[in-house]
């Protein structure tokens, strides 16, 4: 495939062309029709939709320049529509549990991935570590939903993805201390380090803000309760993947930044889709992306005298597209290597080697004080006494050998030392 630069795109469609209500207002998906990572596609640039506008808003409220900030204000707008454009492809009839089991399916194959591509060790071991606990939550909303509704969370995800215990959500709390990772500043050689934070950042905070938001209005006590539970985990997730964010760089810069990142996803969604309409939605977006990425370029150059090609030294030219499919293989090997992980400051280590007065263990003494009663176990102990066992769709078994029993929800697995 030739090159493809946002930055020299002839076709950007300028900042003065507005959409209207019915605009962005699409047709939605069929969800019986569609492929599962076209639910993947439409969650992933809801997320980074919204990380934008975010962004933008947190800039405006720390600028003292009026003309900057209505600047920011117009480019905000048309993120808006943007955003009000991609979440209204949402059908009506797929339940909140259902869109559930497909922002997981994102969190772990975009994380797996990213993790597969990446080339700083560090930015892939925090891919990786919380990749397993993405993992986790699969499983446990799966059993959930089987439970609740009779719903097979396989014909959810097209069996590109495995639904099986990960490192077991009892043992994911940890001390916010243990969530702030090294910073990633002076990697102006290799942009694609950046870009990868900055997706992986967006993905789980749409994650986050989506559990939070949905959790009280689940009908049973125990999936609200387990809605609680785990977007407690994805807040530390964001931590995580939101300190490895370059610290050294201006407001603009940045802004310039999640111009870039949106492009690439926008055109990596573009070609990666298979649905007609939709795959012409995000061309459409990348085009309007690529206007405001030339956009903000200018205004780079004019308020701090930078050129873009100070961020983009290589030329602006997008790296390999990012591409969904499986990654089983890939997984289980993690799996099999770093379930027993945990988290000490900014490093990782294993639960064996972590000392006995870390804040690991104080945070998980306060935070959980009956095992029994925890949402994450109690939902796959109400599924085994349901159907005899609990819900999984492998290739083969568990790699981890404490965690095939599918007669019992291990508890001590990546939480207590061996």
């Amino acid at each position: 495939m030739n090159k493809v630069n946002p930055f020299f795109e002839k076709n950007a469609i300028g900042v003065d062309r507005w959409a209207s209500v019915d605009d962005y207002s699409p047709k939605p998906y069929d969800k019986l029709k569609v492929s599962p990572y076209t639910k993947t596609r439409v969650i992933l640039m809801n997320g980074t939709e919204f990380e934008q506008n975010w962004f933008l808003h947190q800039f405006s409220r720390n600028c003292n320049n009026n003309d900057l900030r209505r600047e920011i204000a117009m480019i905000r707008r048309h993120e808006q529509q943007q955003q009000k454009t991609i979440s209204g492809l949402k059908p009506l009839d797929e339940n909140n549990l259902e869109t559930t089991i497909s922002y997981e399916q994102l969190a772990i194959d975009l994380t797996a991935i990213l993790a597969r591509h990446v080339k700083d060790d560090y930015v892939k071991n925090a891919l990786n570590f919380a990749l397993l606990e993405d993992f986790d939550h699969l499983y446990r909303y799966a059993n959930l939903l089987e439970t609740e509704q009779g719903t097979d969370a396989n014909m959810l995800t097209g069996g590109y993805t495995e639904i099986t215990p990960g490192r077991p959500t009892i043992a994911e709390p940890r001390h916010p201390f243990d969530e702030i990772n090294r910073h990633i500043a002076d990697e102006i050689a290799d942009p694609f380090t950046k870009l990868v934070v900055g997706i992986i950042t967006a993905a789980e905070q749409q994650t986050l803000n989506y559990y939070m938001n949905i959790a009280g209005f689940h009908p049973t006590e125990n999936g609200k309760r387990l809605y609680n539970e785990i977007a407690m985990i994805e807040e530390q997730h964001v931590t995580e993947y939101g300190s490895l964010m370059d610290t050294t760089c201006s407001w603009l810069e940045n802004w310039l930044m999640h111009e870039y990142t949106e492009c690439y996803l926008y055109y990596s969604c573009y070609v990666d889709e298979s649905d007609k309409d939709i795959k012409n939605i995000f061309y459409q977006h990348y085009l309007q992306e690529c206007g405001h990425l030339q956009y903000v370029a200018e205004l780079l150059q004019k308020y701090e005298g930078k050129p873009w090609q100070a961020l983009y030294p290589c030329g602006g030219d997008f790296p390999e597209l990012l591409h969904f499919e499986g990654n089983i293989d890939y997984i289980r090997g993690v799996l099999a290597k770093t379930v027993n992980y945990t988290r000490h400051n900014e490093d990782y280590t294993t639960i064996d080697r972590l000392p006995d007065k870390a804040n690991y263990y104080k945070y998980q003494k306060a935070n959980i004080k009956k095992v029994e009663s925890l949402p994450s176990h109690k939902v796959i102990v109400d599924h085994i006494k349901k159907f005899g066992s609990d819900y999984r769709f492998e290739t083969k078994h568990n790699p981890v050998t404490a965690l095939q029993d599918r007669t019992t929800d291990n508890t001590n697995v990546g939480r207590k030392k061996s």
